[in-house]
């Protein structure tokens, strides 16, 4: 095609399959479904729900850019549009970077048309261009034609003899007059030369915006001298105007205040030792996998209820903080890290409650590493947000952990960004996080919110505008402040700064801010084996002390760890762990099924000391007494050999809620059940042991409570998937091949000419002779076709045989070589020209 483009489809058309292909990924809402044709690609690039979309993801000086260009005069000439980005004095910043801004507007649809006539897409228009309603970040009010449309023609006259212009004889001369002068540098200076000071500084006031101001219906003279010379319009009863064209006079042709053609530096930096960050972050790592251990211990027989809304209660989130040692808000989000990485969910049952899945049995017997890789990818691809948990919804309720309401699509983006800006970074150098938060507010200024603008009138006299939204409360800097957190807290990042495994985590094959599972997984493979030489080696052994307790020098290996948390309690944790004995912790062992020799066995075995007596003593003395007394369920019966120690619980008035009565000399009887009762007497002092129907010894080691199978939560995608190379290959031949099918010149056939966009319509035999004639000439054909559901459509073939009431032909459209029943065939025309 020649010539000017009179329209963006017809611009499309023109551009490259690589040209379509770039729209089509920069814009993946256009490909669901894929167009029929460049003119449907045009239409559909044009609607308002996909410019919103598009427009969200400029960076802040593409926007500024198409800001200018809704502002400006349509068409706008390249050089006028660089006049209103840099200003009358220039700025050699701004021009560097003006062609890129122009030319992502161009590549994504947003602008078309040549240097000379640069067009902004309408819709885009409409949503940048000013207005009382909706405010521009530019500030500029409307221009003078569209401020005083409706104005008396008398009025009109009295405002432009009042600046000093001859009078006209109609309104649309005054306009443009008025217009003119305030846009001739020269002529506005001298203007405003013979303005006074109090006039001057009221637009000053309102030079910024917003350019609405308020005024009383008796105006002071220096208010009145503005609105006689149409300096201020009026907007209403007791509102006026400052005109676009005379703001820019006083801007000096700048449309934005401060242009931002480069981005903010992430500054300042402080470099450390890359080694000591993997160290820290190893360490980290570490912790992060001993405390989603420790959440699954301590869930291992079910965990809390869940609300009838879903989630967990406020209390349960207390306690598990509590029993994790640390804050609600760190509890909530090492409960959403394992329920990402599918490690605990919902038991469906009737009395719902969250536990353990049973992938979290095979994530607990894989490597250190490998377990953390889980965890990692699980979190780089969730969309749930842990620190929304307490904040209110839009209903006022609370938001609960594990709840339903936690996910915000932006939050995988956001967090490959952030880390993505620490890994441009040299090795080991971090940025403070209000600098990372600079950065990706310039890069999408209007995702989690509007942009910073006037937001209220100001009083013409002399009061300000009321300030915009904070930028820093928006969604988007709230989720890149929660990934700087958390990524420290799973020991991706090292004392501020990414890792070495860090930076293998977010370095995928896919250029997309969405790679797919299958990336992130692999991603954090390679991390994973990068972090397991500094991940610490678990020991096989302990210190036993005399005073009762036992130090790990290092991580446990599981089965030790295992087993010395059911026979001691952790006193405290850190570098080394300190487990004591105490009588509940022997008795603990003696009920899973444990005899003391075994005990004193383990003990010796693993420890590096000497077994302590007082250790044995006490290990011998709780062995002494476990399953002197039995109980078992009659409702429940305590029975002994010794019958005077039957008789001194008897006697003991601790025993009285227990409602105990002998029925023989060996055997007393209880109104409890068998748990209420053995936990009365163990609360006593007396170590009784459960027993089964037959009179054996019930081991009371617990089973795990374990959910169905359970799949990890799916992220909520944040708009349409990004599209892979085959798709955006095979739309664009769609596109192209539907495009010729509805612009290709067709020969005349003996029926009436169909209009525009119509199906063609010949009769059955003349469908039939024309097929026939197209086979032997082997040439492409127009036709008309009707699908199985009804649907209509125009398409190009070219046909190879046509028998038993079909044509096999390749279709140009689909690509691919079809066969299509005669009679769903509505018409038949020949290409003028054979172009296919």
């Amino acid at each position: 095609m020649t010539g000017t483009p009179r329209t963006l489809a017809e611009e499309l058309r023109t551009r490259t399959d690589r040209g379509l292909v770039g729209l089509l990924r920069a814009r993946p809402d256009l490909l669901n479904p894929v167009p029929g044709d460049v003119t449907q690609l045009a239409t559909r690039a044009g609607t308002r729900a996909s410019v919103v979309r598009a427009v969200e993801r400029l960076d802040r000086f593409v926007l500024q850019t198409a800001e200018a260009l809704a502002v400006a005069p349509d068409p706008c000439p390249y050089d006028t549009l660089g006049a209103l980005m840099a200003g009358d004095a220039g700025d050699p910043a701004v021009a560097a970077e003006l062609p890129r801004a122009v030319a992502e507007l161009r590549a994504q649809a947003l602008v078309w048309g040549p240097d000379e006539r640069l067009r902004l897409v309408r819709t885009a228009r409409e949503l940048l261009t000013p207005s009382a309603a909706h405010p521009s970040p530019t500030g500029l009010g409307p221009t003078v034609a569209e401020a005083m449309a409706g104005m008396s023609p008398g009025l009109l006259q009295e405002i432009i003899a009042a600046a000093g212009l001859p009078t006209t004889h109609d309104p649309v001369t005054a306009v443009a007059s008025l217009t003119a002068l305030f846009s001739d540098r020269a002529r506005m200076a001298a203007l405003l030369d013979t303005a006074p000071a109090e006039s001057v500084a009221v637009l000053d006031k309102l030079l910024w915006g917003p350019p609405y101001g308020g005024v009383t219906d008796r105006p002071a003279p220096h208010l009145q001298w503005l609105l006689d010379r149409g300096l201020l319009i009026p907007a209403g009863a007791r509102n006026v105007v400052l005109p676009r064209e005379a703001a820019l006079h006083l801007r000096g042709g700048r449309a934005h205040h401060t242009p931002e053609p480069v981005p903010p530096a992430l500054f300042p930096a402080t470099e450390r030792d890359p080694q000591l960050v993997d160290n820290a972050a190893a360490n980290q790592a570490f912790t992060a996998l001993a405390t989603v251990e420790e959440l699954l211990k301590e869930w291992d027989l079910g965990g809390p209820a869940v609300l009838r809304a879903g989630g967990m209660s406020v209390r349960d989130l207390k306690r598990t903080a509590t029993a994790l040692d640390t804050t609600e808000q760190l509890a909530a989000f090492w409960l959403e890290l394992a329920y990402a990485a599918g490690l605990i969910a919902s038991d469906g049952e009737a009395d719902e409650r969250f536990a353990a899945t049973p992938a979290a049995e095979e994530w607990l017997q894989l490597p250190d590493h490998e377990r953390w890789a889980a965890l990692a990818a699980g979190w780089l691809a969730a969309t749930r947000a842990p620190g929304i948990v307490g904040t209110a919804d839009a209903k006022g309720r609370a938001l609960a952990a594990l709840g339903p309401h936690l996910d915000r699509s932006p939050a995988p983006e956001v967090r490959r960004r952030a880390l993505g800006l620490l890994a441009t970074l040299p090795p080991g150098t971090a940025v403070p996080a209000t600098a990372v938060l600079a950065r990706l507010q310039w890069e999408r200024p209007l995702r989690g919110g509007a942009p910073a603008a006037g937001q209220a009138p100001a009083a013409a006299d002399g009061a300000t505008a009321a300030p915009g939204a904070d930028p820093a409360d928006d969604l988007r800097s709230r989720l890149a402040h929660w990934t700087l957190t958390e990524a420290e807290l799973l020991g991706v990042t090292g004392r501020g700064a990414l890792s070495t495994h860090g930076r293998t985590l977010i370095d995928t094959a896919s250029d997309s801010a969405a790679p797919t599972p299958a990336e992130t997984t692999a991603a954090a493979t390679r991390a994973a084996a990068l972090l397991a030489p500094l991940l610490p080696e678990p020991v096989d052994h302990v210190l036993l002390q005399a005073d009762l307790t036992a130090v790990a020098p290092g991580p446990l290996r599981r089965p030790l760890a295992e087993a010395l948390g059911v026979l001691a309690d952790i006193e405290s944790k850190g570098g080394a762990t300190v487990y004591r004995f105490t009588p509940g912790s022997v008795r603990r062992a003696l009920d899973a099924g444990r005899s003391a020799a075994e005990l004193q066995e383990f003990l010796a075995t693993h420890s590096r000391t000497p077994v302590p007596q007082p250790l044995a003593y006490l290990i011998d003395d709780v062995a002494r007494k476990h399953g002197q007394l039995r109980i078992g369920a009659a409702a429940a019966y305590v029975r002994c050999d010794d019958d005077a120690l039957l008789s001194e619980i008897l006697a003991d008035r601790r025993a009285a809620a227990l409602r105990l009565r002998r029925l023989a000399p060996t055997v007393l009887a209880a109104q409890t059940s068998p748990d209420q009762l053995l936990d009365g007497l163990r609360a006593m002092g007396y170590a009784p042991a459960a027993e089964s129907a037959a009179g054996d010894v019930l081991i009371a080691r617990a089973d795990s409570y374990r959910t169905p199978p359970r799949t990890a939560p799916a992220p909520v995608p944040d708009g349409p998937p990004s599209p892979d190379p085959t798709l955006l290959a095979a739309a664009v031949r769609a596109i192209r091949a539907g495009d010729l099918a509805a612009t290709a010149e067709r020969k005349p056939v003996h029926a009436p000419a169909p209009s525009p966009g119509a199906l063609p319509r010949t009769t059955s035999a003349e469908t039939l002779a024309t097929m026939q004639a197209a086979v032997l000439t082997n040439s492409a054909l127009w036709i008309g076709y009707v699908n199985a559901d009804g649907a209509a459509s125009q398409r190009v073939i070219a046909p190879v045989r046509v028998e038993g009431g079909f044509v096999t032909a390749y279709d140009h459209t689909s690509d691919e070589v079809r066969t299509y029943p005669l009679h769903r065939i509505t018409g038949v025309a020949e290409l003028a020209d054979d172009s296919v």
